[in-house]
């Protein structure tokens, strides 16, 4: 078949590096991709949220199957887009219709379905100019430190926890009256601080059936020892050492199983990924966020873990098959390091070449933002710019080797947090 990705990240190249391996694709594109996806496929120069130029490309190459990466274009409803259209109908799209994006696309609305299913997360409330008198009392309730989420889409970039509750009013009227995340802090979730350690688990599903991948763990913060500005990513592991047995279990049953069941019972239409951002308090699961696809960098360290045929899985969940299809793991660890521009998550500078691609021995570099001059030469084009992944039997091993890579790849500016997965250690 022939295969259309949408997106331009490290976690598009992923996810086109696997699917170039199956059997079942015949030609791959990827819109827009990037310096590392036109190794796998064919890049087209359109933006994921042009519906209309989406449209004409599946037409002109004949896709039957597109997988849509990033969270706008769903939230945006190109899944109902494309089954609206009679020109579209017969071509399959893995991802979530507009009414399942809402569970990214609004932390109130994630947080009335995970009430309403009993799935467990911390306490909340939510609040808008209307009601921001109450808003005051709401924090003065809770426990320092305090934790405020705009409600919509903000590039990853509106939560915020803040140690005083001086500081948490201040800042929940700049979010609402200041605009200070757009339009998506308009509405405003404050909710109780949990004190754990997180993690991410994902899933494919049909909604009705589902898969689990890989358990993986991602660093946020710019610096070393989590400090810092928060970032897309800076590096991920996979599997979490205390994501397995009763703890996984509890995963399983208490998240996992019922999101589905609600999305079932709720009758939204649900084919794609699942992604549960988790916090394990004590021993005891709790969701912290949904997201509508893979998370990044994680993806570039789960998805390598699947040994199955990735395609087959997702179009299979794309026909409502999933429950009909073998889905294996590679029992080995995997982590990527992400490799960013200098200055990055601030101002930084674009269009610096990469030098040392070909010098890297024993590990997968996937592109984040890069982008090919008119010479064919590599060059940075965004923030996070590579993530070099490793498998070993030991996460610390694959560490070692993706390290000994990062620093054959040279451009300037380039910077790596050097301590992914160091508080992990501590737990084996």
């Amino acid at each position: 078949m022939n295969v259309l990705i949408l997106g331009s990240g490290g976690r598009e190249h992923a996810l086109a590096w696997k699917i170039a391996q199956s059997p079942m694709c015949d030609r791959l594109w990827i819109a827009p991709g990037n310096a590392g996806t036109a190794q796998v496929g064919t890049n087209l120069a359109i933006k994921v949220g042009d519906f209309q130029a989406i449209k004409q490309a599946v037409l002109d190459h004949a896709i039957d199957f597109v997988v849509v990466g990033p969270e706008d274009p769903l939230v945006n409803g190109i899944y109902d887009f494309f089954r609206s259209d009679p020109q579209l109908a017969r071509v399959a799209v893995f991802g979530p219709s507009r009414q399942g994006a809402i569970l990214e696309g609004s932390k109130e609305y994630a947080k009335e379905f995970m009430m309403r299913h009993g799935i467990p997360t911390a306490a909340y409330r939510s609040f808008t100019r209307k009601n921001l008198d109450q808003a005051d009392a709401f924090i003065d309730s809770l426990t320092p430190p305090y934790v405020l989420k705009a409600d919509g889409l903000a590039a990853g970039k509106g939560v915020l926890i803040l140690p005083d509750a001086r500081q948490a009013k201040d800042e929940l009227r700049e979010m609402i009256l200041g605009g200070k995340f757009g339009a998506a802090s308009a509405k405003v979730v404050i909710e109780e601080f949990l004190s754990g350690i997180e993690l991410s688990v994902f899933a494919i599903t049909d909604g009705h059936d589902y898969k689990l991948l890989p358990s993986a763990k991602d660093y946020k913060r710019i610096g070393e020892g989590d400090t810092g500005l928060n970032t897309g990513g800076m590096g991920a592991v996979s599997p979490v050492p205390f994501a397995q047995g009763e703890f996984m279990k509890k995963i399983e049953d208490r998240i996992v199983r019922p999101t589905i069941r609600g999305l079932e019972k709720d009758g939204i239409v649900y084919t794609g990924f699942v992604f549960f951002g988790l916090i394990n308090v004590g021993g005891e699961p709790k969701v912290i966020e949904y997201n509508v696809r893979m998370g990044d960098p994680e993806t570039e360290a789960v998805i390598p873990r699947v040994k199955s045929d990735l395609l087959e899985a997702l179009y299979a969940a794309s026909q409502g098959r999933l429950g009909q299809v073998n889905f294996e793991i590679d029992s080995r660890a995997a982590v990527t390091v992400v490799m960013v521009s200098g200055g990055y998550p601030q101002a930084y500078e674009k269009g610096k070449p990469i030098a040392g691609l070909d010098a890297v021995q024993g590990s997968v570099v996937f592109h984040a933002g890069t982008k090919l001059s008119p010479q064919g030469e590599v060059l940075t084009d965004g923030g996070r710019v590579l993530a070099v992944t490793s498998y070993a039997d030991d996460f610390r091993d694959a560490l070692v080797q993706s390290y000994a890579n990062v620093d054959r790849i040279h451009f300037e500016g380039a910077y790596c947090r050097r301590d992914i997965g160091k508080d992990l250690e501590k737990m084996l």
